[in-house]
């Protein structure tokens, strides 16, 4: 089962002047993700198989999973806002410069005293919280819903971080971890801004530009293809707001559409858009998909106005079609997961489903049409990601 619904709120002229497009403009993000060890861009690979089995001139795909060896995306968000954190601390104390380096001096963090960072997590934005708290010396705490599976809880704890259950869903947990943080003096290091929360997940969400200023790079060179539509999957949506920013700034004579992939249990910004009345609202969905990243219900006050007034088309999808992609992308030799595969799972949908054909001719989907789909994690839950390729 799938669905789709076009922007009637989309806008040709956007205001630039908000403060999460005054740090897709900054290039200290992508300079702090090159000063950490083991940063390298990840590859950006054109599947041309595939482009001549859909019948379009070119796909291409940013893959993710080789990541810092977190296996997703999501360090560039953590590790930035992090970053940003300590640093507007240590410059509010000191009234001095904070540099790259003093993360990793432990005679300068000593300063500061210790930080215990938290956050809320389906797994992936939690482990990369407890990926960069590690790597500083500093603790923290994450908080997962009850249905977690139990290797994104042992890829956190092998972190050094320590995992709290909660009784409920991704949303109950960031309910949660609000509460026990301001209670606790704990630093909360989440990727949805709600009412009263807004700069960390800006800085969470403006580290993901590192990948679009890595993909911009390689199309500059000629090499491939500029895309005529983007697939960016959505959970709070700091990922989509980030990617949707970029293109709409970078590339505003390109008229490239962009196309946000939801879980159709768990379409927070589809249903925003369809019964909202151009408010965001929380899903209206069962929040049970085996698109565990994306198993979201409210979408995040920061992210919600950059996709309504940037995205041309929002599209829920069903498992299976997560399912279909993760396999398409096995046989061209790309690991990617569940949430991972969800882009391309949206191309699918609307290349497979006779009830998008519709969707279909608005995209102007046709052979000489250029995609661009980023794979944002690869099988960061091994067994079923196994048993799913398997069939």
């Amino acid at each position: 089962m799938c669905e789709f619904i076009f922007n009637q709120f989309l806008k040709k002229d956007l205001d630039f002047d908000s403060e999460l497009f005054d740090l897709l403009k900054a290039n200290d993000i992508i300079k702090f993700h090159q000063s950490l060890d083991g940063y390298a861009p990840t590859a950006l690979v054109s599947l041309n198989q595939m482009a001549e089995k859909y019948g379009v001139n070119e796909i291409l795909v940013k893959d993710e999973s080789k990541r810092f060896n977190v296996n997703a995306f999501k360090p560039l968000g953590a590790s930035y806002a992090i970053y940003r954190l300590i640093k507007k601390e240590w410059e509010e104390k000191f009234d001095s410069q904070f540099k790259f380096e003093f993360l990793f001096d432990t005679v300068k963090m000593s300063k500061l005293g210790t930080f215990v960072f938290s956050a809320a997590t389906d797994g992936n934005h939690g482990r990369a919280v407890a990926w960069m708290a590690n790597r500083i010396g500093q603790e923290a705490k994450i908080f997962m819903p009850k249905d977690t599976k139990q290797a994104r809880i042992d890829n956190i704890e092998k972190e050094g971080a320590e995992v709290v259950i909660i009784n409920g869903t991704y949303d109950d947990c960031v309910r949660e971890v609000s509460i026990r943080s301001k209670e606790n003096a704990w630093y909360e290091v989440g990727d949805t801004a709600y009412k009263g929360y807004t700069e960390i997940p800006t800085w969470v969400a403006a580290g993901y530009s590192t990948i679009f200023n890595e993909i911009k790079e390689i199309l500059d060179k000629g090499k491939f293809n500029i895309p005529d539509i983007v697939f960016l999957q959505a959970g709070v949506g700091a990922f989509a707001a980030a990617g949707t920013g970029f293109f709409r700034m970078n590339y505003k004579d390109k008229n490239i559409k962009l196309v946000c992939v939801e879980p159709i249990e768990a379409g927070g910004f589809f249903d925003s858009m369809k019964f909202g009345d151009g408010e965001a609202i929380e899903a209206r969905g069962k929040m049970e998909t085996i698109m565990a990243g994306l198993n979201c219900g409210i979408p995040s006050t920061i992210a919600w106005p950059v996709l309504k007034d940037s995205v041309n088309m929002f599209l829920t999808i069903s498992d299976n079609y997560a399912e279909d992609a993760m396999r398409e992308y096995k046989k061209a030799g790309i690991i990617s997961g569940e949430s991972g595969a969800s882009g391309l799972a949206g191309l699918l949908s609307i290349m497979n489903n006779k009830k998008l054909i519709e969707a279909k001719k608005k995209l102007d989907i046709t052979k000489n049409t250029n995609i661009l789909l980023i794979s944002t994690e690869g099988d960061t839950d091994p067994e079923t990601y196994n048993k799913i390729v398997a069939k």
